[in-house]
């Protein structure tokens, strides 16, 4: 039995396929939606999503002062 890990992996690699033969403007949109989806949901279930990286660093310290903004004072000084 495919846990859902594998199941979305599957379904990743069939809509890649779907995409690569597809010749309608309007089933690629489709396709192409549903394939970022199922890469996010992949993607946070092996926790990438979490994954530290120069914009989330930057994001959590404004986060952690309270501060909506993401461009900092410090950073910007010349």
């Amino acid at each position: 039995m495919m846990n859902r890990l594998e199941r979305l992996v599957e379904l990743r690699d069939k809509l890649a396929m779907a995409i690569s033969t597809c010749d309608s403007r309007r089933d690629l949109a489709a396709l192409s939606k549903q394939y970022r989806e199922t890469l996010r949901e992949i993607e946070e279930l092996e926790g990438e999503g979490a994954r530290d990286d120069e914009i989330g660093s930057i994001l959590a310290e404004c986060a952690a002062d309270g501060e909506s903004r993401a461009v900092r004072k410090s950073r910007t000084e010349v």
